[in-house]
This record gives C-alpha cells, structure tokens and sequence, in this order.
C-alpha cells in the first residue's frame, strides 16, 4: 500500500471540556478534505464526530458514516454524508469499518474510542492486518495511554516478539504525513486482513 486514500477517526460523540479538541476535530476534517482523502467515521452529527464530518463535508471532502441502528437516534446521524451505512450491531459496525478504512486516527474521546483503536492494536499486534493505527495526541491527551502501554512492556505483559506499532502526533498538520509514510514502507497486500478472519473477529 502506498497511499491512503480512506481515514477512519475514532473520537469522541461528546466535545470534551478542551477547546482544542474540538478544534483539532475541524483542522483534520479539512486537512482530509483538501487532499482527497475520504473521512470513515461513526456516523454522528455531535461531539467530535460531528465536529470532524461536517468540517470534511464543508471542505468538500467525502464522508461515509457507519453506525447501528440503535444509536441513529442517541448520537443523531448526520443526513449530509454521501454514504451511511446503518449495522444491526457494534460487531457489524467495527468490522465495516476496518474494511472501509486504510488507516486509523484516535482524536480524544471516551470509552468507546479506546476500545475501537485498543481492538485495532490488538488485532495488529497479533499479525492481523498492518494498517497505519495513529494517536492525535492533542494537548497530551492520550499520555496516560502512552504510560500504561509502556508499563505494560516493563512488565513482560507486551513481550518483545509481539509488536505494537502506535504512531503519535501531537500537531494535526503532521497526521496525514506519518500515516502516508507508515503505508508507503509496508509491501503490497499487507495491510488486508481474510475476510473469514474479519468475520470472525
């Protein structure tokens, strides 16, 4: 894989109380709009979801939104994208979209967004698939993180065969750059994960 040419975000469907994140939200929408790179997010019109969708929308970018159905309503679909697909569940959710994505940036966020980037590590680590996973550690929010995996190689629980491959940006405007030379560095066919595999994770 050489370029990316789909992002999938995972952040938070809340604002947070840093004025920043919300603005890294907008910054990244535009910076994804303005090369040509489609938005793969969960299909939200609040928080930082919201925030980072309709900023690539209002740039003219592309955005496909996946949810399940039973959040439609809780974190309000946003009607604008070009393409929503609705899942029966978060399985279905999550495994859409990997498929859709050929990379993967975690904004600030809540339990939900650890637990989707936490599931793309995990999945890397093991040999599943080598997609660029990234952490847009705006005003060192993902720092605890940070400190807890390392603790975790410290301790022997993350063994020194077994790679966990985080990228790290502290500044928006150096996101897309490390996500394109992270996939330009990997061989043709890496990054796909079998669909039998997909499934059954």
């Amino acid at each position: 894989m050489s370029k990316i040419k789909t992002v999938c975000v995972y952040c938070g469907s809340g604002a947070g109380t840093n004025p920043r994140f919300i603005e890294s939200a907008r910054a990244l929408g535009k910076v994804l709009a303005e090369n040509g790179v489609r938005l793969v997010y969960g299909g939200g019109s609040v928080g930082m979801m919201g925030a980072v969708a309709t900023s690539v929308l209002d740039h003219g970018g592309t955005v496909t939104g996946i949810i399940p159905g039973f959040l439609t309503a809780k974190e309000n679909a946003l009607k604008r994208v070009q393409e929503m697909i609705v899942t029966p569940d978060m399985h279905e959710r999550k495994r859409l979209m990997f498929e859709h994505s050929d990379a993967f940036v975690a904004l600030p966020g809540g339990i939900g967004t650890l637990e989707e980037l936490v599931e793309q590590l995990t999945w890397q680590q093991l040999g599943r698939h080598a997609k660029p996973v990234l952490l847009a550690n705006i005003d060192g929010f993902w720092e605890p993180l940070l400190a807890l995996i390392a603790h975790m190689r410290s301790t022997q629980f993350i063994r020194t065969n077994f790679s966990v491959d985080i990228l790290k940006a502290e500044r928006v405007e150096d996101i897309l750059p490390r996500l394109q030379e992270a996939a330009a560095s990997m061989p043709e066919g890496s990054a796909a994960m079998e669909a039998e595999i997909a499934r059954r994770l």
